[in-house]
């Protein structure tokens, strides 16, 4: 049995240390992808607090497709280059995004969602995934969430 969940009121910085370290320990040796990313996105649910989607969406061919997740049924298919997340896999850049309802081309998978922090997953040069956290509160993500998300992705470039 894991249990890595941080005590409440941990510190940003501590928490996203310990998210690492945990995701580190559940994925290394591990060769499914589909496993670490699972694992991941239940480490990323109890690690984030006010979430209401976290997960992942593949790159094949020219879309991503959804991958595990913790939350509400998802889009399953979005096209690169569209969305948020389309934007962040067509530009392999994070897309922080403060107020989703202001995103020019939005895809609203989950009508509750308010902010947004995408990261894509790069592997020789290419975007292969996507990490996408979702949460009800405008605003809740900043710019020690997006190090701290694309520090993850760095880890997880070789395990998905």
């Amino acid at each position: 049995m894991f249990d890595f969940r941080p005590e409440p009121g941990t510190p940003k910085p501590e928490t996203y240390r310990q998210l690492l370290e945990a995701a580190e320990a559940l994925t290394a040796g591990e060769p499914d992808a589909v496993a670490n990313m699972a694992n991941v996105a239940a480490l990323m649910w109890d690690f984030l607090p006010e979430l209401n989607w976290a997960g992942f969406y593949r790159v094949i061919d020219d879309e991503l497709v959804l991958g595990p997740f913790m939350g509400r049924p998802a889009c399953i298919r979005i096209p690169v280059g569209q969305g948020v997340c389309g934007r962040a896999a067509g530009d392999g850049a994070t897309q922080l995004v403060e107020d989703v309802h202001s995103f020019p081309g939005h895809i609203a998978c989950d009508s509750t969602t308010n902010s947004e922090l995408v990261v894509p997953v790069m592997r020789d040069g290419s975007v292969i995934a996507v990490i996408d956290l979702d949460s009800p509160a405008r605003g809740r993500f900043d710019a020690e969430d997006a190090a701290g998300i694309e520090a993850l992705a760095r880890i997880l470039a070789e395990r998905i």
